[in-house]
């Protein structure tokens, strides 16, 4: 089987440059991407169907099938009762995981109009989560005129400590962080 480029990537040049530069003696400490969580959310006052085509589109992009995510109690002030889908979420790892980040970041996130990068706010555990609120910049979706933009975010979960570990980590797997 085929390593994907971007895995191909990481352990032929990140990991060594980053045993280099931050001073990892254990090739098992230097900190790698574990996951990638795509989800997304609907209003309850969507037409039924609508979660069918967001579950479509998100096979489509991602390549796995996602699951539907239900509300655990009902809010009236939502018209929300507990059991009704309000989401729908992805967890992607291995071979898949590196395929789709290759994706985002090569064709994705500059297919996004005015980029000048994005921004480089860990979460403190070195994992970055990004909003995106137009899925169109993804190539595999075909834009009609008739279609809603479907916002997601995307997490991605990493091995590292601390945001410093987590930012050098992402920054040499090509992430386009914004120059301050």
């Amino acid at each position: 089987m085929k390593l994907p480029e971007l895995k191909k990537h990481y352990l032929e040049v990140v990991v060594p440059e980053l045993r280099k530069t931050r001073g990892y003696s254990n090739i098992h400490e230097v900190p790698a991407i574990e996951k990638i969580v795509l989800n997304t959310g609907i209003a309850a006052s969507d037409e039924k169907n609508r979660i069918a085509e967001i579950e479509k589109e998100l096979t489509a992009i991602t390549g796995q099938k996602p699951i539907i995510t239900k509300a655990s109690k009902s809010i009236s002030n939502f018209k929300l009762r507990q059991g009704m889908p309000n989401g729908v979420k992805v967890t992607l790892r291995g071979n898949a995981m590196y395929n789709f980040l290759l994706r985002l970041l090569a064709v994705a996130l500059p297919a996004i109009r005015d980029f000048r990068g994005v921004s480089s706010k860990l979460d403190g555990h070195g994992n970055y989560s990004i909003g995106i609120s137009d899925h169109s910049i993804f190539p595999e979706i075909q834009v009609d005129g008739n279609r809603k933009n479907i916002g997601m975010d995307i997490t991605i979960v990493t091995t590292a400590k601390t945001n410093e570990d987590g930012f050098a980590l992402l920054e040499l797997m090509g992430m386009p962080f914004r120059k301050n």
